[in-house]
């Protein structure tokens, strides 16, 4: 029996990337992946490519800025399958380039809003699913750039720096309820988020990279969980 057998996940920003690497290794473990996002063709071409390849998937259109549309993805999910194992908080948002000082008012607003008021959103409308279930997981995908200097990208930096102090304190919030909280920290990952001028992408991480890492905290042991995990590419890209 596949080790996810009977599981439900729900993926966030899955439709490219490392939310679509995510979906596609969680499927392979045997779970049935609601593949979330904003734009309803790249939802749907992952949940498709997870079916041909035997898995079981379907795509809800979410935007996690959104409190309305977060509750009532999570209505959805607990009435098509009454219960949620695995949620992934890979939604994410950048803007590189430009000196926090010069950065317009809106931009800082839209990067905060998905990454980090939309995890809270995500956390408050499903927890109490996970708890029905009787415990299950919460993965968040953070960025290296929650621990170094990032200039001229100063606000994702703060955006995921938060993430992390939010994914700590939720985990002791929640561990009672059987619910372990990790976060998980990539670096220089081959995806659309943000400019790699000047880096081998051959050498950079993969988003099945990251999906590999999720699927080994959501199977690991029972009486332990992983808090972080820092995500590097073996060679320097």
């Amino acid at each position: 029996m596949l080790q996810l057998s009977r599981k439900i996940a729900v993926v966030t920003g899955g439709g490219r990337g490392i939310g679509a690497g995510i979906a596609r290794r969680l499927a392979t473990l045997g779970a049935s992946v609601v593949v979330c996002g904003r734009t309803a063709a790249h939802i749907e071409d992952t949940a498709r490519q997870i079916r041909s390849a035997g898995g079981q998937s379907e795509a809800l259109v979410c935007d996690v800025a959104d409190w309305n549309s977060v509750a009532e993805l999570a209505e959805c999910v607990q009435k098509t399958f009454g219960r949620l194992d695995i949620l992934v908080n890979n939604a994410g948002v950048a803007s590189f380039g430009q000196p926090l000082h010069r950065m317009p008012l809106d931009a800082w607003d839209h990067i905060f809003n998905i990454n980090l008021r939309g995890v809270f959103y995500t956390i408050r409308a499903f927890t109490p699913l996970l708890i029905a279930t009787g415990g299950g997981h919460i993965v968040n995908i953070s960025s290296i750039a929650s621990k170094n200097a990032l200039p001229n990208g100063a606000a994702y930096s703060a955006s995921k720096w938060g993430l992390n102090g939010l994914s700590y304190s939720a985990a002791e919030e929640l561990r009672g309820h059987n619910i372990r909280v990790s976060v998980v920290c990539p670096g220089s990952t081959n995806t659309e988020l943000s400019p790699h001028e000047g880096k081998d992408p051959g050498k950079m991480l993969q988003p099945d990279d990251v999906g590999h890492v999720v699927a080994m905290l959501v199977t690991q042991s029972p009486n332990s969980f992983v808090s972080e995990v820092i995500l590097r590419p073996t060679q320097k890209p």
